[in-house]
């Protein structure tokens, strides 16, 4: 893969993780009102554990930092794998005109596990 195109897409998604995870505890990002949905009840059930949201938005944003600094490349790409599967999921089955961005991350995870296929293909043996 081209080291600029590879540069471009750690970026774009690390700044969305980054972002998205801090928004997870700092709230900038305004939340539209929606009306009660599957959606809704989903995210209510995962705000009741108390710490479910708390853990994927750490996640998120320690993802963000090592796509943005380029740090232990492979272990990120591990980390996003699970979240970014679930990111999809919940939009494919919730709430599927915004799964555009989710398809984005998905694909980026993908396209990025492949260029770093050296150093993880150990963990399929």
């Amino acid at each position: 893969m081209n080291k600029t195109f590879e540069l471009v897409l750690r970026w774009l998604v690390g700044l969305m993780m980054l972002v998205f995870g801090a928004n997870k505890f700092l709230h900038f990002i305004p939340t539209p009102d929606m009306e009660e949905s599957d959606l809704t009840t989903f995210f209510q059930g995962i705000m009741a554990s108390k710490y479910l949201m708390f853990l994927v938005g750490m996640v998120e944003m320690v993802v963000g930092i090592l796509f943005l600094t380029k740090k232990w490349m492979p272990f990120a790409l591990v980390l996003l794998a699970p979240i970014s599967v679930n990111i999809v999921f919940i939009h494919l089955f919730l709430d599927p005109a915004n799964i555009a961005m989710a398809l984005l991350v998905f694909i980026v995870n993908i396209a990025l596990i492949y260029a770093y296929w050296g150093n993880l293909k150990y963990l399929f043996k």
